[in-house]
């Protein structure tokens, strides 16, 4: 006897196997399975595989799993301890892809692991509008200390104008090195 998720009914073979698929979805970012185990199960974070098992079968239907054949091979050459998602084996009827086979296919559609032609035109033009800014940047910064340099410069001459840009007479004659240290 196997267990149907409470929550998306995918069959799980038995206790633990179901344990293991709450857990897994729900740390994947489903809510629905992650507000479930915080409501049925509120530290399952911290339980292990049996333990967890233990606590959510309660609530969930069981279903009837598929016999495989005895021991630990198959005709096939793996292990058939659960179902991998080969096939019915035996179940009658349209069967809904398992969790597994979905999260599959979700991560190979476009968004996923793969850029578009878009995304990729677009993250190109990301990376120029950081060259531009990151060189305008390290421009403004050299043309600031130019600038500075320059306007040291003209307070310098300020000063020795007398200090408001004015000269004091045409004839003003220079300081001597003297004049400035008796200053």
């Amino acid at each position: 006897m196997g267990y149907a998720c409470p929550v998306c009914d995918a069959e799980q073979v038995d206790a633990v196997h179901l344990a293991n698929h709450l857990a897994v979805t729900a740390s994947l970012g489903r809510e629905d399975h992650l507000e479930w185990l915080e409501e049925h199960a509120p530290d399952w974070a911290d339980c292990g595989p049996e333990e967890l098992g233990e606590r959510v079968a309660p609530f969930a239907p069981e279903v009837e799993t598929p016999a495989f054949e005895e021991g630990p091979m198959s005709e096939s050459g793996h292990d058939h301890g659960h179902p991998h998602g080969h096939g019915t084996h035996g179940l009658e009827g349209p069967q809904p892809p398992s969790f597994e086979a979905e999260l599959a296919r979700r991560a190979r559609r476009p968004g996923r692991g793969s850029l578009t032609s878009e995304t990729e035109r677009v993250l190109e033009e990301a990376r120029e509008l950081t060259r531009r800014m990151t060189s305008a940047d390290e421009g403004e910064g050299a043309g600031e200390r130019e600038s500075d340099a320059e306007g040291a410069d003209a307070e310098g001459a300020d000063a020795d104008e007398g200090g408001d840009g004015s000269t004091s007479g045409t004839d003003a004659e220079p300081e001597t090195d003297a004049e400035n240290e008796n200053a």
